[in-house]
């Protein structure tokens, strides 16, 4: 018995049983009418295997679809229940096209983090509430297995760091794909990372700058390409105003293979006012300041009051420079202070008047007590490093100290 085939296939279809069929008694075969009507019963019951096999075939098919569509029932329960309930923040968002990174539905967690609605999160993207700052590590990391830190705004105004993980889910098989973000809040953990990072780079009496710092901020405004043929470096007496003046050279780079400009293309180069007068080039003043009589005192009323005596100090010369200005303690009764955009006498007459700030009386431990500043400056200049400006301006610093009286060096 064969099954039907397609009609116009040429072929005569699947062999699903055989019909045998014993001989009569008497010996004789079936006329034709007999076999034909055999092979009509045959090719009914072929049809009826066939039917009972496709309906049995289409039963269990509908019984598997059903658990499939109970099991994706369960699954989107599942996920639901995973997604409103999390405890961290979850989002869906577009993927792709024009509105990609809308925010189509947030989950509880995120909205309080945010202090958001989630009525109002949905007029939003990601890109509307991420820092500024912070927009371009957002656009790296929008892709699937996409993961960042950044800052995400409040209703309030402020910002709350969070990690950022995405993932790529599908509505159906062929469906439109979405981004799963999951937010985590790491405000506490980056705080203390902060901290961290800040007290490895800060004094940590007067909440200065500390020497590390100072180089560094020192150092990524220097290229180790001079931008003229010499560097200079003064020196001047803050009370009475008597500059030096010293040169240091070479300023350029003439070393076998060096090229002119090279990786420095980009790079705005730090110059410094030329000569022993004020010829107008504004330039990164460094000066390096010393405490007078400053030992005297930790000797007399002890450390609690040489202590105040520092943090004191160091609000004064942050309170005498402007916004941008780094002042920083080197260590001891050592300061410097980097201010740009300074001529010789703008240099010169910032350093009168932290000095004049200095010397007035400051309360310690109960009682009015004095110290004096020695100031050098000097001048950071592309081709030199770090330490040997800061050494320029140390050495113009004594130079100044050892010029005036002792007497006189406390009270100024």
């Amino acid at each position: 018995m064969y099954a039907p085939a397609p009609k116009g296939s040429g072929t005569c279809g699947e062999l699903i049983g055989v019909l045998s069929v014993d001989r009569p008694r008497n010996g004789r075969r079936p006329g034709a009418w007999g076999r034909e009507a055999l092979q009509m019963y045959a090719f009914q019951a072929a049809i009826a295997i066939s039917n009972a096999r496709l309906r049995a075939n289409m039963q269990r098919a509908l019984v598997r679809l059903e658990r499939e569509q109970q099991a994706l029932r369960a699954s989107e329960e599942s996920f639901r229940q995973a997604f409103e309930y999390a405890p961290s923040g979850m989002a869906i968002a577009e993927m792709g096209g024009d509105q990609h990174g809308r925010i189509l539905r947030t989950n509880d967690a995120l909205c309080r983090l945010l202090g958001r609605p989630a009525s109002a999160m949905r007029r939003y993207s990601f890109s509307d509430l991420v820092h500024p700052e912070d927009i371009g590590t957002l656009l790296r990391t929008s892709a699937e297995g996409g993961r960042a830190e950044l800052r995400l705004g409040r209703r309030d105004g402020t910002y709350v760091w969070v990690s950022l993980r995405n993932s790529v889910v599908a509505d159906a098989a062929d469906g439109p794909r979405f981004l799963l973000t999951h937010v985590e809040d790491i405000e506490e953990r980056k705080r203390r990372e902060l901290q961290l990072a800040h007290r490895a780079s800060h004094d940590s009496l007067t909440g200065l700058p500390n020497s590390a710092e100072l180089r560094s901020r020192l150092s990524a405004r220097l290229c180790q390409r001079a931008s003229s043929p010499h560097t200079a470096v003064e020196s001047v007496d803050a009370a009475y105003g008597h500059p030096a003046f010293d040169v240091v050279g070479p300023g350029f780079d003439f070393r076998q293979g060096a090229e002119p400009y090279d990786a420095y293309d980009h790079h705005v180069h730090t110059v410094a006012p030329d000569g022993d007068h004020d010829d107008g080039t504004k330039g990164l003043a460094v000066l390096f300041c010393d405490l007078d009589g400053f030992k005297s005192i930790n000797d007399r009323f002890g450390h609690n009051a040489g202590d105040a005596v520092l943090i004191e100090v160091a609000r004064r010369l942050s309170n005498g420079v402007r916004d941008g200005d780094t002042v920083a303690r080197l260590g001891g009764d050592e300061f410097v202070i980097l201010a740009d955009g300074l001529g010789r006498a703008d240099a010169q007459d910032l350093a009168v008047r932290l000095r004049n700030e200095i010397i007035q009386p400051i309360r310690a431990e109960g009682r009015a007590v004095r110290v004096g500043a020695s100031f050098g400056i000097g001048w950071a200049h592309c081709g030199m490093t770090a330490d040997e400006v800061l050494k320029s301006a140390d050495e113009r610093m004594y130079v100044e100290k050892r010029s005036r009286p002792k007497q006189h060096r406390r009270a100024g």
